[in-house]
This record gives structure tokens, sequence and C-alpha cells, in this order.
């Protein structure tokens, strides 16, 4: 009777049962107090052992339990050894991870917690996927100091979808994978072909995985066509990557009773702002409208409105809606088409601020002084009507080039315009004080004909007009992570680590060679890197220095826990103004309601190990975007040149391996490989730390930001790959003999 009661006074110290009780009419033990409980007993339990330890009796509470230990084991908080023991993930002894697959057979795990990766061998990478989730044992360090790993589990499966083209061999059939980073080719039985021919892209379901002893086998559920049809390299990322373009059906039914208009109900309890002139600024071929300003001058500075669409007034948390938000994670812009994260219904409708309708949206009232600084915020929910739907290059035209009939069209908005302008010079100059990374490269759009082939590759020019929202947008969301921050919320911040020891010494070396220095000692700030960009700028060879230093940089993530951000140089940042378009910023949104409504942080029905899963998820769609927009660029960039082979260009050389030299083609923006077979006949001696290439023999140099006359030899569509010669025997009188690695060309 007394062990009883202890077990029922154990339940009770669980510290997040308040916010259990506010999810659930029957609260069962949080995540967290599950960890505690293993971790106290000091030894694996059983699923009926861990029951009895937590003291619960109610079959119902069971059964959720059980449900919640699964989520934790998909999630890699626990893992169940061979007796069927349950574990707690030790950080030390265990990694759990996503794998990242090389086109040659090998891999590495990057962990979750963002520690340094690990190497998976080829025999490691026989049972897996790129991307699926597992857990791994550290069993030693390779010859060039890498830690190796062991899968001890497969947690998550990444793909059961692959799509690539059909081949027969011997009478077999199997598919070979459009993604290279997917590594297996799969099997097609007979029966499982489905009517598909030889050469033809198809997607295959997996119906069964790779295993340590053999391949993967699929069946043909959808042949897409022949290769190289108009959209066929979207189609193809789409499915390779498996990302998600039917909306489920229980999304259709309740997306059904939705209209264009905000039911008046729904308008009520908030702050009423139709009449004050927020107006949308976006590109011209934009069709959803995350943002609204408005700014005013006060007698300390300015005033500044960021009315940002409030999706979460539609997207209810656990709806069928929402979950396929979570699912697609981010909307997915490609060359040719958008596959958006929210229906059109809202993204394109009720959610998106258009031009003279009232819309519901979430405002952050920001207090700015003259030298750019947040004085003071406060955040609430409100209604409001754009003014005008304006383009970059209207306002660019209005506020700089005093375009007169544009200013006579806006005569009421312009004075308004006018302190936007004014307000962005002192966020501009607070910018450059803090010392925020701001590199200078070259976005370009593609332009296609009426048959949808691509035609050129312009750039996308930007504007001080684009610095004005980005300014304005960057304020809000730093608004934003501060209150989230200061209430100690579970949330997503927008994370961006400090350069590895590792970059940073070979940036170090690289710079001496030059005769620079980038300061801070071993923690440099952004700071730093802003000041050596300036002392730079009018160097000839300033380009190749900033790739050199923007390639030393760590990629941006989502993250429950805050680090900063290093490149904005902010201690704490969020996304907050584009929920239309990613899931943190919806995330971001439901925890500033909770304040303003509930204003108690720990009855948010998110917990901080919840939260975190949902960073690591939507870091994973955001990368899994890039790299099908990428795979679907280069896929219409090697077509586009398939008639070019034989003519000449101008280029520059932006990349140098130990196996050649990648050339962007000037006024194209296509990039093609130099292999070191097509450069002077000598040895070669590749120097990573200078990004050189120096022939032992010749002594030419081809090192990175150098000009060079290439042809094009041959465009490959199935490996993405477009191969150069150079057109003259070309390069510099070396410098210095030396290097790491030995090639012949």
């Amino acid at each position: 009777m007394a062990r009883s009661k202890k077990k029922k006074a154990s339940r009770r110290r669980d510290p997040y049962r308040a916010r259990e009780a506010r999810k659930y009419k029957n609260p069962i033990p949080s995540r967290e107090f599950i960890i505690e409980t293993l971790e106290a007993q000091g030894a694996p339990l059983k699923f009926e052992e861990l029951v009895r330890v937590l003291g619960l009796k109610d079959p119902q509470k069971v059964e959720a339990l059980s449900f919640r230990v699964k989520a934790m084991l998909r999630d890699g908080q626990l893992v169940k050894n061979r007796r069927g023991g349950l574990c707690v993930v030790n950080r030390q002894d265990l990694i759990v991870g996503r794998v990242i697959a090389h086109p040659d057979g090998f891999g590495f795990v990057k962990p979750d917690d963002g520690g340094e990766d690990l190497f998976l061998s080829p025999r490691e990478m026989r049972p897996l996927w790129n991307d699926d989730r597992v857990v791994v044992q550290v069993t030693g360090v390779d010859r060039r100091g890498r830690r190796e790993g062991s899968v001890v589990e497969i947690l998550e499966r990444a793909h059961h979808h692959v799509v690539g083209r059909v081949h027969m061999e011997m009478g077999v059939g199997f598919l070979v994978p459009d993604n290279k980073r997917m590594i297996h080719r799969v099997i097609i039985p007979d029966e499982h072909l489905g009517g598909a021919r030889e050469g033809q892209m198809v997607v295959v379901e997996i119906l069964e995985h790779p295993t340590q002893w053999r391949q993967p086998i699929g069946k043909v559920i959808e042949v897409l066509g022949e290769h190289m049809a108009p959209g066929m390299e979207t189609d193809v990322a789409i499915r390779a990557y498996d990302i998600p373009v039917v909306w489920p059906d229980e999304v259709e039914e309740e997306i059904a009773a939705l209209t264009e208009e905000v039911p008046e109900e729904a308008k009520q309890g908030r702050v009423d702002l139709r009449n004050l002139p927020l107006v949308t600024i976006d590109g011209a071929d934009a069709r959803d409208f995350d943002d609204a300003v408005y700014c005013k001058r006060t007698p300390k500075g300015w005033k500044l409105l960021v009315a940002i669409a409030d999706v979460s007034a539609y997207v209810e948390r656990g709806s069928a809606l929402d979950r396929e938000a979570y699912r697609r994670g981010n909307s997915t812009y490609f060359p040719d088409r958008v596959v958006p994260m929210l229906p059109e219904v809202l993204s394109n409708g009720l959610c998106s601020l258009n031009p003279h309708v009232d819309r519901l949206c979430m405002v952050a009232e920001l207090y700015i002084s003259r030298d750019g600084k947040i004085q003071r915020s406060r955040f609430y929910d409100a209604v409001m009507r754009s003014h005008a739907r304006l383009t970059y290059d209207e306002v660019a035209q209005m506020l700089y080039e005093k375009d007169a009939n544009l200013r006579k069209r806006h005569k009421a908005l312009l004075p308004h315009l006018q302190e936007l302008d004014r307000l962005y010079r002192a966020l501009h100059k607070a910018r450059q004080k803090r010392g925020a990374i701001d590199f200078d490269t070259v976005e370009t759009r593609f332009v296609f004909n009426e048959q949808g082939k691509l035609e050129a590759i312009v750039p996308y020019e930007r504007n001080d007009a684009h610095r004005i929202i980005e300014e304005c947008m960057l304020a809000a969301n730093v608004a934003a992570a501060r209150l989230l921050q200061r209430k100690k919320i579970p949330t997503l911040y927008r994370v961006h680590e400090r350069p590895s020891e590792e970059k940073l010494k070979e940036l170090r070396e690289f710079l001496s060679q030059l005769g620079l220095h980038l300061g801070g000692g071993d923690e440099p700030t952004a700071k730093d890197y802003a000041k050596l960009m300036e002392e730079v700028k009018a160097r000839p060879d300033a380009h190749m220095i900033q790739t050199v230093l923007l390639r030393s940089m760590m990629q941006a993530v989502y993250s429950s826990e805050n680090i900063g951000h290093f490149g904005l140089a902010f201690p704490c940042y969020t996304h907050f103004t584009s929920p239309i378009r990613r899931y943190p910023d919806l995330l971001v949104h439901r925890a500033i309601r909770h304040l303003l409504t509930e204003k108690r942080p720990e009855t948010f029905p998110y917990s901080f190990p919840e939260m975190a899963t949902m960073g690591e998820h939507c870091s994973m769609t955001e990368r899994r975007s890039d790299e099908a927009t990428r795979d679907a660029a280069d896929a219409l960039k090697c077509e586009f040149m398939l008639d070019k082979v034989g003519e000449t260009y101008e280029g520059l050389i932006v990349s140098v391996n130990s196996f050649g030299i990648f050339v962007e083609l000037k006024d194209l923006y296509i990039t093609g490989l130099v292999h070191i077979t097509q450069l002077d006949h000598d040895f070669f001696h590749f120097d990573p730390v200078s990004h050189l290439l120096v022939g032992e023999r010749t002594g030419k140099r081809y090192q990175l930001g150098d000009s060079v006359e290439v042809v094009v030899a041959a465009v490959n569509l199935d490996e993405r790959k477009i191969d150069l010669a150079l057109a003259k025997k070309v390069g510099k009188p070396a410098q210095k003999r030396g290097g790491r690695r030995r090639r012949r060309g």
C-alpha cells in the first residue's frame, strides 16, 4: 500500500503535468518525466516495468503511454535494446541523426544536436537511404581523423518512393534513381513493371527496403513519361525528394467551407487597422502576400507596424491542414512552379494580404530610435485592409527616380514610403555598426518560352526597395525572438553557428598567403568578417575572397535552443514574417498568441523536446526543398546547353578541386567542369588552402577567381554535368610550388 502511494507521489512530481492536463483529458507522464524516470532507474526497463514504476492502472492511460513511447522511439529520444528494454539515448554513447549519403557509396550521420558528423563506411550504408534517421554508436576514428559510426537502429525511413529511369538488363528490370544520393538500384520484378519501357522516367514504390544482404525491391506506380519532356525536370525532382503535392481528402474537406471573404465574427475582438495605410511591397510576380508595412515619424525616431498574415487563425493545431503543412514544412519554389505549404484558397486567398479587402493579421508594433535600435515592441491581433499592392520596382521609381506618374498615383502613400526609406537608412547604419555580414551575391531567375523550355537565365536586380522590406522583416523577427526568449516559452529560433575550427584554420591560411588577416582570434565575430570584406572590396580579387569567406560559414537551421545568428550578428533571432510559406513561422505565431491570451508559458501545448524534433524536421524540409530545386535547375541548365556543344565562352573559375576547375560561363550563369585531364599535359598539385592547381613542369596556375576561355565539350543529362575544355592553354606562372595532392592531366 505504501509502495503504491509512493508511485503515485512520483507521478505527481512530473513538472509538466499542468501542460499535459491542458493537452489531454486524461494526462499521462510527459516525455521529460519518462526520461527522468528511466535515468533514475539506472537500467533499461521493459514497457510493462515502466508502467509499474509510473504507477499507471487505467488501461486507456497505459495505451496512451504506449503511443508516447513509440513516438519517443521514432524521434530518437529512446532506443530499445535486444531484450526489449527501453534505454535513454545517451548523447555520449549513442547519437541520433540523419544520414547523408555520398554517390560513391559511403555516407555520414549529421547529429540532431549539431555535433560533429560521423563517417559511415559503404558496409554500414548498405541498409540505408539518404536522409534516414538513425541511432549510431561511435566505433572509432579513421585514418583521416574522422569519427566512425556503426548503425544501432533505423528510426525512420525517409523514402517510400523513388523516381528514376527504368533499365532492363538480361531480362531483369531495375530502377536507377535520379537522385545520385539514392545509392541503391531498385530491383523491379516483371509483374511490377506496370508497362514501363526502357529509359522511361517512373515512380517506384519501395516494397522491401535494402538490408545488409540484398538490394531494395520496388513496384512501378506511375510512369512519368519520356526523358526531356517539358516540365519533366520539376516532376522528377518533386518525386525524387518526396515533396508532397497532392492534398489529402481530409484537407480538402476542411477547406471546403472556406470562402474568399473573412467572416464578420472572425474580426471581432481585434484591433481595427483598416483605415491605416498599410501596403504590401513584393516582386512583380508574387502571388501570396505575407506582410504589409506602415511607418510614422515619432519625436524619438519611428513607429513601425509590420502586419503579418494570421495563418494561425485558420490552421488549427492538430487539424488535417496543420498535419499536412508540417509534413511539407515550407513552400518549394521551382524555376517553373511553386509547391505551396498551404492550399491556394489560403495561400493566395484568405491568408494573403491582397489589396482593398479585409484580412486577419498579427501585428508587430515597433518603436525604433534614430540610431536604428528597437526601443520597445508589442504584438496584437488585428484586422487590416491593404491600401496598395506595390512592387519593389515601383517603390524604387517613386523614391529614387522621382517618377512623376507613380508619385501622383500614390500621392497619399508617398509620405509613409519616404519615412520607410528614412527608417531603412537608420536600420542599415545599425546593421553596419553591429557588423552583420552582407555578401554581394548575384541572384538569377529562369525565363521560359511558350513551350515551357528554358530560354534564358537572367540576373535578378536588387534595389533599395528590397532592402527596406528586408530590414523591416529583420526588425520584426528580432522583436518576436526577444519576446519568446524572455517568456521562456518553447519555440523555434533561426540559428547560425560560428564557423568551425577547421574552417577557420583553412580560411586564415588562405588569407595569410594574400597578406590579409581576419580579426577576432579563435572566436571571430560577424563584425570581423564585415571589416575584412570592407578592406578588400576595391581589390581585383575581392570576388574570390568573398567566395572563400562565404564557404567558411555554417548553414543556418531551426533549433529549440537559442545560440544566436552569427551572420546577422543577432544574439536572438527567429522567423515570424512568412507563415504562409514556412511552418516555423506558424509555430512562432502560436507561441505569441498563447502569450497574448493565456499569459502562462508553462501551459503552452508544445514541450521543449517536441519543439526540438519539429526544428529538426523543418530544417530537413528546407534542405529537401533546396536540393530539389537545385536538381531541377541543374537539369534545365544541361538541357539548355545541349545545342551549344562546341561553342566558346568566357568564364570565371568559381571552384578548384583535386580533379579540376569549375567555371561559370559569363552572361549564362551556368557552371561546368574542366576536368584535370583537359588541362595542360603536366603533373598538377592541388592546394586546397589557396584554392589553386599548379602545374609542376609548366608552372601554370589555375586559381579561384581567374578568368578563362572555355569550349563546351559535352553535356550529360543523366548526371546533370556539363563538361568544358580550355579554348586556349591559359594560366598564370606559378608563384610557388607545393600542395597536398597530385594529379596527372
